[in-house]
């Protein structure tokens, strides 16, 4: 039996106060054209920058948006997480739950692994071929479960965003 040995990394990816982040996995090398239509077919004033990890030929970044800075985080987090065929859309005046279903229906994507403005950390796996996504950290631990208080305030909050009447 040839078992191969792997290495494990934890990258942070940094998510500025007011980004939020949607982190997946697709197939082919129209990600990022149709990762962009997705996004602003879904919104006229959403920004967002995508960056999709190629696992073949050349093994380039390739990166699209409507925004500069967030294109620029969007490949960093791509380059810096490194596995093959993984994507990072990161966005502004906007939230996932605006897009995340338009972005689930691109033809290419297989999973997303999460949408998020929390701390995230992706663990990774090394082989001599590659890297891959074991999981992610998605914000911190629990601290309770949630009261009546703890409820009525949150469907304040909801409704104070405008996601709830």
């Amino acid at each position: 039996m040839n078992e191969e040995l792997f290495k494990t990394k934890i990258v942070n990816v940094d998510i500025p106060e007011g980004l939020n982040v949607i982190f997946g996995h697709s197939h082919f090398i129209k990600t990022v054209e149709d990762l962009y239509e997705a996004m602003v077919s879904s919104s006229t004033s959403i920004k967002f920058g995508v960056a999709f990890c190629e696992a073949s030929q050349k093994r380039l970044v390739r990166i699209d948006g409507n925004d500069d800075e967030l294109v620029e985080r969007a490949q960093q987090a791509a380059f810096d997480v490194g596995c093959g065929h993984s994507f990072f859309i990161f966005l502004k005046e906007g939230f996932p739950i605006n897009v995340v279903n338009a972005v689930k229906h691109v033809q290419e994507v297989v999973t997303i692994y999460c949408a998020t403005a929390n701390p995230l950390q992706v663990i990774v796996a090394e082989t001599e071929q590659g890297r891959g996504v074991l999981a992610v950290i998605d914000g911190q631990t629990p601290l309770g479960i949630e009261t009546d208080e703890d409820k009525a305030e949150r469907r304040q909050f909801l409704r104070m965003i405008g996601y709830k009447r």
